[in-house]
């Protein structure tokens, strides 16, 4: 098991990593191989999964780092334009596509080669001083980086598994202290990603990043369409597969995707013959029917096949017990609650931005373990990478709104003891109030794990629906996690282990399910969050009150937001909280009640 050093003498080197012009775009800033600061567009620009030039993230980072832009080193993008120069020729001669792919892909790249000229522009800084400092490291590189360099482990296999990124999908790589080797990759235009994108459109879910309401939706279904769907991928020998291209048109050039500046869009990558297979698409205004929960719950099935073939083929290769995984289909929770179960490896990590945005952690990683060669001295052991606003910042958000707080009879006041907040907190929703919390430094990837979170309370059996039809406003089918302690976990959930991240899903117990009946599945599953006082003192503490109050130390936790990004400031926590049925507001020390 690694573990950290703590502080050396050795002379280092700021490192800033983004991700940029591709699906979250983000930006971190490494001091000497530790991280300072995790940050993504979409929280600042308020448009989900926004892609183009992280320019609000990167000045996040360095004003939460306490550095000026004079003092960066070295600046990694987790893109190479020139990667598989050759291979991509090959495919174009062979397959030609369209010239609306080749256009398409050639604008970003033009975007991509920009870079460091656009980012010298932002921080005032010389393009050459710049560009002697610039590397770039290639997608899938990148994402290997972004979760063994910051694992607890000191050997693991590594896997990236995702739609594709420099004409990769799959890697397969082993990780030895500071070494990261890759074993096997495969590439474009086989992809398991693609193949869950494509189905979910199919599904109706047309948005960058919905993939996650289909996880949820495979839950109210039974696998009847599975052997329809694996005649879309082929699982070769030593983890390989391959895509029936006759059911895909990404590859074509029939199906465009835009990475500039706003929402990434995707047009359907899915050819009339997946129609003729399995019947009319379902159109994202229709209702769902059982078949469309039936051919979801196929898809899961098929996915996790494919997956665990992966898997399972990696350890083969390098007979070690822990897996560190990324990519975007290492936020299918589901499967990571199960790799233990269906794989042979004994330990998982994933870190909470697992997705495109993390290839910004894993592009600065690269360039300080692996082409610096500096040796490991970091473990990522919590989320909170973001801003935080002190006390004074909150209050003169609130006391920007004092006429219309008053005008909506909101009580404001602020409780300065800590143990006192929690108790009065965990009183609140004990009593069935809906709370926003806003606390300490935001999170890093897709879940809020306590500081930007909507808390209620699991025991009520209606608050899932309240929740969903008041104040996210989103489809009733979609599920809500529950946050507990980290020593109570295996009290509510069977074959858990920690996690910090809420990026694995697991059985809650059967005499436990009418007990938190709102964090539950349809299939007596929860996407688990384990807390601990040592990486968030106060949302330990608030579990822990509740838990006295009650008996039952879980809280349902889902993020603050309401169809958009989780809020980033106070204000936009008071504006989600005024426009909801939000009851109370607990921003810091001040506690808003309607």
């Amino acid at each position: 098991m690694f573990r950290p050093s703590g502080p050396r003498s050795v002379a280092g080197m700021n490192i800033l990593g983004i991700n940029a012009y591709h699906g979250d775009a983000s930006a971190v800033l490494l001091e000497e191989g530790k991280l300072l600061a995790a940050v993504e567009e979409e929280r600042f620009k308020r448009v989900k999964h926004w892609a183009g030039f992280p320019c609000d993230s990167i000045r996040a980072c360095l004003e939460i780092g306490g550095l000026k832009a004079s003092e960066i080193d070295g600046f990694a993008v987790s893109r190479n334009p020139s990667a598989h120069l050759l291979r991509k020729a090959a495919f174009a001669l062979a397959h030609r596509p369209n010239l609306a792919l080749v256009e398409n892909r050639a604008e970003n790249a033009r975007h991509v080669r920009e870079l460091p000229r656009l980012l010298a522009k932002e921080l005032g800084l010389n393009e050459e001083r710049v560009k002697k400092g610039w590397h770039w490291v290639e997608h899938h590189p990148a994402h290997l980086a972004s979760c063994f360099y910051v694992s607890p482990f000191e050997e693991a296999a590594v896997c990236a598994i995702d739609g594709f990124g420099d004409f990769v999908s799959t890697s397969f790589a082993a990780g030895k202290k500071d070494e990261l080797t890759l074993l096997k990759r495969i590439y474009f235009p086989h992809s398991i990603g693609l193949f869950y994108l494509a189905l979910t459109q199919y599904l109706g879910f047309m948005k960058y990043g919905d993939e996650y309401k289909v996880m949820g939706l495979a839950a109210y279904g039974s696998p009847d369409y599975a052997g329809s769907l694996r005649k879309l991928i082929r699982l070769k020998p030593g983890g390989g597969f391959e895509l029936d291209l006759a059911y895909f048109c990404h590859w074509s050039g029939d199906a465009s995707m835009t990475w500039s500046s706003g929402e990434p869009v995707l047009d359907p990558v899915f050819s009339p013959k997946l129609e003729k297979l399995l019947g009319p698409r379902r159109r994202p205004d229709a209702p769902i029917e059982p078949r469309h929960e039936a051919i979801a719950a196929s898809l899961q099935a098929v996915f996790e096949e494919a997956s665990f073939h992966v898997l399972r083929s990696l350890h083969d290769m390098t007979r070690l017990d822990c897996l560190c995984l990324a990519g975007g289909c290492a936020m299918n929770s589901v499967v990571n609650g199960k790799i233990r179960e269906k794989t042979p490896f004994r330990e998982v990590f994933i870190q909470p931005a697992a997705a495109d945005n993390g290839t910004a952690l894993g592009a600065a990683f690269y360039v300080w373990n692996r082409l610096q060669g500096r040796p490991r001295d970091f473990a990522m052991d919590h989320g909170y990478w973001g801003p935080e606003f002190s006390s004074d910042q909150i209050e003169t958000a609130l006391l920007g709104r004092r006429q219309e707080l008053d005008s909506r009879a909101c009580r404001v006041r602020k409780i300065e003891d800590e143990n006192e907040l929690c108790r009065w907190t965990a009183a609140e929703i004990a009593q069935g109030e809906i709370v926003g919390w806003f606390q300490g430094r935001m999170e890093w990837g897709a879940r809020a794990l306590g500081n930007r979170s909507i808390l209620a309370d699991p025991r009520r059996a209606d608050m899932r629906d309240l929740i969903n039809s008041k104040i996210k406003f989103r489809e009733k089918f979609r599920p809500f996690a529950p946050s507990t302690l980290e020593e109570s976990a295996s009290e509510y959930f069977t074959n858990s282990v920690p996690d910090p991240f809420m990026i694995q899903v697991y059985a809650v117990r059967p005499e436990k399910r009418a007990v938190i009946p709102a964090v539950i599945h349809v299939d007596g599953s929860g996407r688990l969050h384990t807390v601990n006082s040592k990486t968030n003192r106060l949302y330990a503490g608030l579990l822990t009150d509740f838990g006295k109050l009650t008996g039952v130390p879980v809280l349902l936790n889902t993020s603050f937001n309401e169809n958009e990004p989780i809020v980033h400031k106070p204000e936009e926590a008071l504006d989600c909280f005024l426009r909801t049925e939000m009851d109370v507001l607990v921003l810091g020390h001040f506690v808003v009640q309607k």
